[in-house]
């Protein structure tokens, strides 16, 4: 394995990807290899229950150039991002999905566009989501209309985790002292120059997406609550509505008393109850959420564990071997 500090580092976060593999290895290594650049390919495997593991401590050591991460659980896409930019050791880093939806082909344009265009970060901007299903693209629309208006900076839209970035962006986003970052708001954020490559996503390659829509709303949550306080001011406005809406009962009731046209039932009480009732749970929720985030983030806990490393550790011929002699590092 060389030990040089290489030009490139391909960072690639895995989970039960076995099927994919034997393309992903197929189309990436010539490419890469082509590129007549020394480069990395760090793996991050995150806590994969297939074969995924396995398959990459076997392709280690026809590949020198393979890097395994090896997460001790499954952390979350964003956690394995975070650990493969932790250990890339490249002058410029590109995170890819294994799937070859983002192709690998596109790898070269957004180096050569670092490098004509002087700028830190290269953006993988997809022209063409004709493969996605109708409700993916528009989910994706609305997240990315939703996040620039909270963020309040120019989020590239339909640019996912497809990108390229300089090492200066790589060690500003590793100094960040926060947990449970999201890449896509971050690295925007940051406000370094930046450039878009387009190109059209395609089909994946093998195997099921991992990402569902239990984690895809995740996400857009994350991004909400990570970025921005519009939410508790939504509780707020929320309140005032509230408080305005039980004034106009009040009136409406007083009104109705005076004028001898009371009418003896429940309806007014259950409607005014119900919506007040609706109101404070919402503002109880939302606060509710800012403040596990605050006790999540008192308590310390890494946001993953690195079991294995087969740069650290090279001589492992088995992946049972590599995990029995591993001991978790913290992040």
């Amino acid at each position: 394995m060389p030990t040089a500090v290489p030009v490139l580092s391909v960072v690639v976060p895995m989970y039960d990807e076995q099927e994919v593999l034997p393309i992903f290895f197929e189309r990436m290594r010539p490419l890469l290899d082509g590129l007549g650049i020394s480069y990395e390919v760090v793996v991050v495997d995150d806590g994969s229950r297939d074969a995924t593991a396995a398959l990459l401590i076997e392709a280690v050591k026809t590949w020198p150039q393979l890097r395994l991460v090896r997460l001790l659980r499954n952390s979350g896409h964003q956690a394995a991002l975070s650990a493969g930019f932790r250990r890339a050791r490249g002058e410029y880093l590109v995170s890819i999905d294994a799937d070859l939806q983002d192709p690998p082909e596109v790898i070269a344009e957004l180096l050569a566009a670092a490098r004509d265009q002087d700028v830190d970060v290269v953006y993988g901007v997809r022209s063409d989501r004709s493969s996605d299903t109708w409700a993916k693209r528009t989910t994706a629309r609305m997240y990315y209309r939703l996040m620039c208006r909270l963020v309040g900076r120019e989020i590239p839209f339909d640019a996912g985790d497809f990108r390229l970035v300089s090492r200066r962006v790589v060690d500003a986003v590793n100094a960040l002292p926060e947990d449970g970052r999201v890449f896509r708001l971050v690295i925007p954020w940051l406000g370094f120059p930046s450039t878009e490559v387009r190109y059209v996503r395609a089909e994946r390659a093998a195997g099921v997406t991992k990402y569902n829509l239990r984690k895809m709303l995740g996400l857009a949550f994350d991004s909400v609550t990570a970025f921005s306080a519009a939410p508790l001011r939504l509780a707020t406005w929320l309140g005032l509505f509230g408080g305005l809406l039980s004034i106009a009962f009040v009136v409406g009731a007083l009104v109705i008393k005076v004028s001898g046209r009371s009418i003896p039932g429940w309806t007014s009480t259950v409607l005014a109850v119900a919506v007040i009732g609706a109101i404070q749970l919402l503002c109880l929720g939302l606060l509710g959420e800012y403040v596990a985030r605050l006790f999540q983030s008192s308590q310390k806990r890494p946001q993953f564990l690195i079991g294995y490393d087969s740069l650290e550790d090279p001589g492992h011929h088995t992946y049972a071997e590599a995990l029995e002699s591993s001991e978790p590092e913290q992040r």
